[in-house]
């Protein structure tokens, strides 16, 4: 499950991947209703790539997958319809236009923002004819550490009764990540994020955070990593030490980074990686006060109801009257 994925032989081949995510995850944000912090514009994984999940547009709900396994783009209607074009060599602009034509096949409506976010010196996809690579073979290996990780990454979501994200693919940064909340405001972030707007950034971290995901690499590092933030960052975030102990805070990113290879190389990697999770979170609860006795709860266990006890009580805000 841990399969061997180093960023610089697919480099190109994971551009393109992240810039096909941006333009089947735009035509899902045209058309669903806004959700707090950008969820309703995500992806998640399935047993053979990524799906939107349905989407409603008109008088028929679409979904759209990458099969990473087939290598292909499948799309499917409520209404029985089916179609699809192969994942191969091909420009960006060259995946736009036959999404578009994909969508009109569904009876959808193939309308919306046609530029990159989150990415340096954007183009608009019509626009990019460069030709891309497709590393197959990478592209699958890259399914089963998402996979692997998705995995953990929702059996950590399970010991917090908190609010906590679903474990999703953000297609602007290519991460795939699960964020836990406080219960409190956030002092207005800064924005400047590139190629987004601040008041889309500004929602997303209206409320204090602790944060945690996984990227294949190009997200500020050339190797793939685990990573895990606060926002706001609480006084002594940096100084705390995290576990294991190849995990290391990377100043110039402002958050904790833990290389894939260090997981995928040890003897145990799924508790590797919990380590790794649990122990940031609890930098950013303790640093921050959080009130964890009211947020947290014992990691979940199938057919296992969480037990009721004065743990599980409503958080209160004691920086309030």
């Amino acid at each position: 499950m841990w399969a061997e994925i180093p960023y610089e032989p697919w480099r190109e081949t994971c551009s393109a991947l992240h810039l096909y995510t941006q333009i089947v995850g735009k035509y899902r944000l045209a058309r669903t209703p806004w959700v707090n912090h950008s969820w309703h514009a995500t992806l998640y994984v399935n047993a053979r790539g990524l799906t939107t999940s349905i989407i409603p547009d008109g008088a028929v709900s679409v979904e759209i997958a990458f099969d990473l396994l087939d290598h292909a783009i499948v799309g499917a209607t409520t209404d029985g319809r089916r179609a699809g074009f192969p994942l191969g060599p091909m420009s960006v602009a060259e995946f736009h236009a036959r999404l578009l034509d994909l969508i009109r096949e569904l009876g959808g409506r193939p309308q919306f923002d046609g530029r990159p976010n989150e990415v340096p010196n954007p183009i608009p996809f019509r626009d990019d004819r460069q030709p891309r690579p497709y590393d197959a073979d990478a592209v699958r290996r890259f399914f089963q550490a998402i996979v692997a990780t998705n995995h953990v990454l929702n059996r950590f979501r399970t010991a917090y009764i908190g609010k906590v994200s679903p474990v999703h693919l953000f297609w602007g940064s290519f991460d795939l990540a699960v964020t836990r909340f406080s219960g409190r405001p956030a002092p207005l972030h800064p924005g400047g994020v590139p190629a987004l707007p601040d008041e889309v950034t500004r929602e997303a971290y209206s409320h204090e955070v602790s944060s945690a995901g996984f990227w294949p690499g190009g997200g500020g590092t050339d190797f793939p990593a685990f990573y895990s933030y606060a926002y706001p960052a609480p006084m002594g975030f940096s100084d705390a030490q995290p576990s294991p102990r190849e995990a290391y805070f990377d100043q110039r990113l402002g958050e904790f980074l833990l290389p894939y290879e260090a997981v995928r190389k040890s003897s145990d990697p799924e508790a590797t990686l919990l380590a790794f999770l649990e122990s940031t979170y609890n930098a950013a609860a303790d640093l921050g006060g959080w009130s964890r006795d009211a947020l947290e709860c014992s990691i979940g266990e199938p057919l296992r109801p969480r037990p009721l006890n004065t743990r599980n009580s409503p958080p209160q805000d004691h920086r309030s009257g």
